[in-house]
């Protein structure tokens, strides 16, 4: 092919794709679960968590997510469950109920759980002072079976990190950290009151090499005020240079009707749905070229790493982490709006911090909220799942797991009629395959399988 004709097709690709977008663009989940937490209420309680709880065996993995609400600053883009703090007193209170909440939680299991995996996430872990690490740490070790080896990460604000807290995360067992790092330019960080200059981020690495912990995850986004292709892939040619093992590439969620302090950012600065497109097409480009392996939707890791591995032999899965190799069968949730899975349903602990706190102080499982699953919802949990972490699901090998679904999924094909007309899916014999031209619009794809979307409308960001 010709330089020119190369040129054409580039051209061509890029009208098509952005035709695509003015017609296919919405807001959808995430799909980090289904049903997702959208379609939580209040009929599933503490009373439920506490009898799914005690249904487990000693036999079923676990893994444990705490949740530390805390950080120095709000950042404006943020849409997690956090506020700013700067009383020490709160956090250390705050890891009391922890591990009061962590022992509730044995005694519902009546045993001292095995646990492979603990992610500390926020909010800014390292917010909560090292001593008070070190007493999270023992109070969780003395309520559950930290397993040898186990993989043990977390969630860190570059600018706030001392490198006396990486020294006792590290003693306690940290092997694997995700740093913020969002955009690094000035202009783009001003704008979501998040400054961090470069120097800032190698800082970290350096410091979290030093102390042995082997899998550095950098967070990037696309998508934030001010932002263009430019400012993104600067950011690439200063990060990729550290060589982090995964690079997350979020596009940033635009919810000011959920997170009111989004309302600072200036819709005018927001890149429009083509330019959105093109930063998360240039940054995939750039990272595929980069030696990085694409993990399912806004992943990407090198080659060796296990979430590569995961991916390219079909065990990844999805988590409210986001893409994982965990296939643990229960995940405990500790801390204000965390969520807990276990076969019979999904719980979340109450996310007003003063709730969470009221009911743990009072003895009880602080559970806000749940759902109790169907068979139904099982069924199109796995085909869910498997589109986002594979691009791909024989909907025949779905039932043959989970039994035949009452209309062998007739109004989802339906859905995806437009779709494979439009060269984004191939549907041959019931094996649904998502194209590299529909790769980007793979949430779109899982929604024809969503039967809960209508009923949360304007609940969720935009799909690209």
């Amino acid at each position: 092919m010709t330089l020119a004709n190369a040129a054409c097709a580039q051209t061509h690709r890029h009208l098509r794709s952005t035709a695509l977008i003015e017609r296919y663009d919405a807001n959808l989940p995430r799909y980090t679960s289904y049903p997702t937490a959208a379609q939580f209420t209040a009929q599933t309680d503490a009373a439920d968590w506490a009898d799914w709880l005690a249904r487990t065996t000693a036999d079923d993995a676990a893994s444990l997510y705490v949740h530390i609400p805390f950080c120095r600053t709000l950042c404006l883009y943020c849409a997690c469950n956090t506020r700013a703090v700067n009383r020490a007193e709160t956090i250390r209170s705050y890891i009391d109920l922890l591990l009061a909440e962590a022992g509730l939680t044995a005694a519902a299991l009546g045993r001292r759980q095995r646990v492979s995996r603990l992610h500390l996430g926020g909010g800014t872990p390292n917010m909560v002072a090292p001593d008070d690490l070190d007493r999270l740490f023992n109070g969780l070790r003395e309520t559950f079976d930290l397993v040898h080896h186990a993989e043990i990460a977390a969630e860190l604000d570059p600018s706030s990190l001392t490198r006396n807290w990486v020294r006792a995360a590290a003693r306690n067992g940290l092997n694997r950290a995700s740093l913020g790092v969002q955009d690094l330019s000035p202009r783009v960080q001003r704008a979501i009151n998040r400054i961090e200059p470069f120097e800032t981020v190698v800082r970290a690495a350096d410091w979290l090499w030093d102390a042995g912990v082997g899998s550095l995850n950098l967070d990037l986004m696309y998508g934030l005020p001010l932002q263009t292709r430019d400012d993104l892939l600067a950011t690439l040619d200063q990060v990729t240079t550290l060589r982090p093992a995964r690079i997350a590439l979020f596009g940033y969620a635009h919810v000011p009707w959920m997170k009111p302090h989004q309302k600072l950012i200036n819709d005018a600065d927001l890149p429009g749905r083509s330019e959105r497109f093109a930063q998360s097409q240039a940054a995939a480009t750039y990272l595929i070229d980069a030696g990085y392996q694409a993990v399912g939707l806004d992943h990407f890791a090198l080659p060796t790493d296990s979430l590569a591995i995961a991916a390219r032999t079909g065990r990844l899965h999805r988590n409210f982490q986001g893409y994982t190799d965990d296939d643990a069968s229960t995940l405990i949730g500790l801390g204000a709006s965390s969520i807990g899975r276990t076969a019979q349903g999904y719980v979340q602990n109450h996310a007003i911090e003063r709730d969470w706190r009221a009911a743990v102080s009072a003895g009880t499982l602080p559970i806000a909220r749940g759902l109790t699953l169907t068979s139904d919802d099982r069924r199109r949990a796995e085909v869910i799942e498997r589109l986002m972490c594979d691009l791909s699901v024989s909907l025949p090998e779905i039932e043959g797991i989970h039994g035949p679904a009452p209309d062998r999924f007739s109004a989802a094909l339906a859905r995806l009629v437009p779709l494979i007309g439009d060269g984004l899916v191939v549907c041959d014999d019931r094996l649904i395959s998502v194209t590299d031209l529909g790769r980007p619009f793979v949430r779109l794809v899982c929604a024809a399988f969503d039967t809960s979307l209508a009923s949360v409308t304007g609940r969720h960001g935009r799909m690209i």
